[in-house]
Parts: C-alpha cells; sequence; structure tokens
C-alpha cells in the first residue's frame, strides 16, 4: 500500500479508495520535503563552501587551468582556418592604426615624455658609438662616389666661381697679401687663372672629372676620410659641446615624435601585412620550448590568483551560486521524473531488510494476538 497500485484506479467517474499508493500518491510533496530537508542538513551554504573549498584546492586549480592551456595550445595547432592569427592581426591592426597613436597623442603632452629614454640611449648608445673599419670604409667610399663625385665637385666648383665671386677673390687676394704674393697678385692676378678654370670645367668635362678622380687619388682623400670616420666619436667633443647636443636631439626627437609621431605609426601600420606577420608569430609560439615550458608557471601563477580571490569572496560567490543553480527545484524535478515503480525499487533496495524486518515482526505479532485471542475465547 506504500508503493502499489502505481496508478489511480476509478469506477466510473469515482477513484477507488487508496489508489495510487501512499508514495506516488503524494509524490509531489515528497519531493518538496525531500528537496528541503536535504537543502536545510546536507547541502547548507556552509556545506557547499566547504565542498567548494576541497574541490578547488590550489593543485586542483592549477592541474585544471594547465589542462585547459595545454588543450587550447593543441587546439590554436590543429586550427586549419587560423582563426587565432586573424584575431590577433586584427589585435595589432588596430593597436597600430587607433590605440597607440591616440595614446602617443596623449603622453606627448608632457614636458617629460621621453626625456630619459632618450638621454639613456644618447649617453649608452650615441656618446660611445665608433665606426669600425669596415663601416668607415664603405662609408667613405658612399660619400666619395655618391654624395661628392668628381662629376658633382666640377659643378660645384662651377657654380663657386661665378663672375662675383672670381672679383671678390681677386681683390681680397690683392688687398690682403704682402711680399712676393704681393708682385704676383698684383702684376698677374687671379681672376683670369679662375675665369680659365671654370671655362675648362665647363668646356672639356670629361677631362675635368678626370683630373678630379687624380687629384683625390693623390690627395688619399679616401684614405684620410676613412681615418678622420674611425676618429669621429661624440667623447672627443667638449663637455658644454656634448651637453647641448643631447638637449638638441632630445628636443628634435620629442619634437617629431609630438607632431609627427601619431601620423608615422599609422603609416608604418599599413605597411604591414598583420596577417601574414600573425600567422608568423603563431607559428612561432607553437614550436616555442619557452611557451610550453611556462605553461606549468603560468597554472600556478593563476591558481594561486583565483585562491586568493575565492578567500575572500568564496560566501558571496556561493550564496550567489545557490540561487542560480537551482538545487532545490532540481531535486524536486528529479524525484518527480522518477516512476513509482523505479522509486519503489530504489527504496526497497535501501531499505529491503528493515522493511522485511517489519513485515516478519508484524506477522509475529499478529500470530501471537490471534493465540491469545483464541485461547481466551474457548476459556470462555
Amino acid at each position: 500500500m506504500l508503493f502499489r497500485p502505481y496508478r489511480a484506479i476509478y469506477l466510473g467517474k469515482r477513484r477507488l479508495p487508496f489508489t495510487p499508493g501512499l508514495i506516488p500518491r503524494n509524490q509531489e510533496r515528497l519531493a518538496k520535503k525531500v528537496s528541503d530537508t536535504i537543502m536545510g542538513s546536507l547541502l547548507t551554504p556552509e556545506e557547499l563552501q566547504k565542498l567548494a573549498r576541497r574541490l578547488l584546492k590550489t593543485e586542483r586549480v592549477q592541474s585544471a587551468i594547465l589542462w585547459l592551456l595545454n588543450l587550447a595550445l593543441k587546439q590554436v595547432k590543429s586550427d586549419k582556418e587560423q582563426k587565432t592569427a586573424k584575431i590577433l592581426a586584427g589585435i595589432l591592426r588596430d593597436l597600430f592604426s587607433e590605440s597607440l597613436p591616440r595614446l602617443l597623442k596623449a603622453f606627448a603632452r608632457r614636458q617629460d615624455f621621453l626625456e630619459s629614454q632618450i638621454n639613456q640611449i644618447f649617453d649608452q648608445v650615441l656618446l660611445d658609438f665608433r665606426l669600425t673599419d669596415t663601416q668607415a670604409r664603405q662609408l667613405a667610399d658612399w660619400l666619395l662616389e655618391t654624395v661628392v663625385p668628381p662629376d658633382v665637385l666640377r659643378r660645384t666648383l662651377i657654380d663657386f666661381l661665378s663672375d662675383r665671386n672670381i672679383q671678390v677673390i681677386d681683390e681680397g687676394f690683392r688687398e690682403k697679401t704682402s711680399g712676393t704674393y704681393w708682385v704676383v697678385a698684383n702684376l698677374f692676378g687671379l681672376s683670369n687663372t679662375l675665369t680659365r678654370l671654370r671655362n675648362f670645367c665647363l668646356e672639356e668635362q670629361e677631362i675635368a672629372n678626370t683630373r678630379f678622380k687624380e687629384l683625390m687619388l693623390s690627395l688619399e682623400l679616401r684614405s684620410r676620410l676613412r681615418t678622420w670616420l674611425q676618429s669621429l666619436c661624440l667623447e672627443n667633443l667638449p663637455v658644454s659641446t656634448v651637453r647641448q647636443l643631447r638637449k638638441t636631439t632630445r628636443e628634435t626627437v620629442r619634437n617629431y615624435i609630438q607632431n609627427r609621431g601619431a601620423q608615422f605609426i599609422q603609416d608604418f601600420g599599413r605597411t604591414i601585412d598583420w596577417d601574414q606577420l600573425s600567422v608568423l608569430i603563431i607559428n612561432r609560439l607553437q614550436d616555442s620550448t619557452a611557451l610550453t615550458s611556462s605553461l606549468e608557471t603560468i597554472s600556478e601563477e593563476l591558481a594561486l590568483i583565483l585562491e586568493r580571490y575565492l578567500e575572500e569572496d568564496l560566501e558571496k560567490i556561493v550564496a550567489q551560486a545557490i540561487p542560480i543553480l537551482s538545487i532545490d527545484q532540481v531535486i524536486i524535478d528529479r524525484v518527480n521524473a522518477t516512476t513509482p515503480e523505479n522509486l519503489e525499487m530504489a527504496v526497497q533496495g535501501i531499505v529491503k531488510s528493515e522493511l522485511q524486518a517489519i513485515v516478519n515482526l508484524g506477522g509475529i505479532l499478529g500470530f501471537v494476538v490471534g493465540v491469545l485471542q483464541t485461547i481466551l475465547f474457548l476459556l470462555r
């Protein structure tokens, strides 16, 4: 009668008494009682907090985070559509086109913007910088072959030897020389010589270039220039000059960054293929031993951060999680969803021996009472 019949039996429109059994007939109320009992005595907020602390121990959390990181790394490696690379490309593109220029504009308004960094670069890099022999030779070759080749020297000399300049040189030479040079200057003068030199450079261009080249070889300009470039160093300058140069360098760099730095970064960002760069970065990270070896350290640090957070707010989290999880409603739904047959099997499986002892005891008591009543009836 506790469990059976499982369903109500009707005669016409009237339900027979004691159908269904006691438990199936009151299954909803039983589910509510079970839920209240579990939530009130077993799964209290304090017990849930203890359970959460046992589940969220640092070692378990670290293992879970490490597993997630390894899983994410495997997912990135098996990503044929390069979704991660596309996301990274979008981040880098936004960083160089929008975020970094705005940030640079904001910092550029400060008076001490990049002051210490530029001073450090100047003191540690530029101040001690010297050209090596190879660099000095290459720079000297570039200057003599590209910047000031014989043809450029010839044209520069032609431009310099204008009529006015020739006249000024001749008059100055006549006025300021003395002795033998005064005799030469006043008898012969320089005007005719300089004019003929200019005409020679104009009319005989190939020969003039050859003569300039021979003159440069005779004077060993290449070797002299290389030696001078090697000896060039800011440390050889006076202290006041170095300080002024450092100040000028700092102001020049800062003004350039303040005025054109944002635009430079934007233009620089447009010239980069961020999609290809992101693919290269992702591929490099996949094969990086530093990344794989650092996953354990990262998981440990994240686990410690989570532990410190839970120590402060675990009570609040559990209080917020209980209504969200609706554990009581889950219990009610599960009990209601259990069929009377399964409920009977579950209950009998749990207390089979106890129920059987009650049945046996009831049988014995009934037999004894019946025997006593029979004896009393016979005696009367």
